[in-house]
């Protein structure tokens, strides 16, 4: 998913889709221990991704809480 898409989603959206990443990176990490992972590239990409979402999270939230203080 790109950052463009990311951005676009609600927060509950956001929020499912970090929960269904932090699965995935465990069956990955599963994978791992059996030796059966061909691309360990994947955990960077994960990674990558769940930082992305919690970013756009707190930006909204930062943006919240700024609105509710004026």
């Amino acid at each position: 998913m790109k950052l463009k898409e990311i951005i676009e989603l609600t927060e509950h959206e956001l929020r499912a889709r970090k929960r269904e990443l932090r699965q995935e990176n465990f069956h990955l990490r599963m994978q791992q221990q059996g030796g059966q992972l061909e691309k360990s590239s994947q955990f960077r990409s994960i990674r990558k991704e769940v930082a992305w979402i919690e970013t756009v999270i707190s930006q909204r939230r930062l943006k919240k809480e700024k609105a509710n203080a004026s």
